[in-house]
């Protein structure tokens, strides 16, 4: 079983990029783990917010297997906390099936065709960060995930 971070857009930020590879290396000791990034909509400063929505969708079902886990990234999904998050990740690796995508969208969220096809939203916090900031977040929180599902010195409660 593989995890993807799939994400709409991509970063150029320095920052970014070394603080997410952190967690990208960490992260391949447990699972097989990448980050595929979509390229941002053409001229989607003119675009209306459904239209520019309508195109990412296209790339992100493209982008998807029909065996794949889609997770979206959403702020209407389940918060949890690490704990739970662990529990809750332990759970689709016991259940088996295909791989894990978890999804951040574009800046106005996700048409409602990738909810369509979405099997599960997860919010990282009751708060809105930066579609830059998610990315290093999430993978952190995937990290100590592996490391509370494996009994490891990382989270501490």
């Amino acid at each position: 079983m593989r995890i993807t971070l799939l994400t709409v857009g991509r970063s150029d930020e320095a920052w970014v990029r070394e603080s997410l590879g952190l967690y990208c290396s960490r992260i391949a000791h447990y699972v097989p783990f990448s980050v595929k990034e979509l390229p941002d909509v053409k001229a989607a400063s003119s675009l209306s917010t459904p239209v520019r929505k309508t195109r990412e969708a296209e790339a992100i079902l493209k982008s998807l297997k029909p065996s794949d886990r889609l997770i979206l990234l959403d702020e209407h999904g389940k918060c949890f906390r690490s704990l739970e998050f662990a529990s809750y990740l332990q759970g689709i690796f016991n259940g088996g099936g295909g791989d894990i995508v978890f999804c951040i969208g574009g800046p106005y969220g996700f048409a409602p065709e990738v909810y369509a096809r979405a099997n599960d939203k997860i919010s990282l916090s009751p708060m809105t960060f930066s579609h830059q900031m998610v990315r290093t977040i999430f993978a952190e929180q995937l990290y100590r995930a592996f490391t509370i599902m494996r009994g490891e010195p990382y989270h501490n409660e």
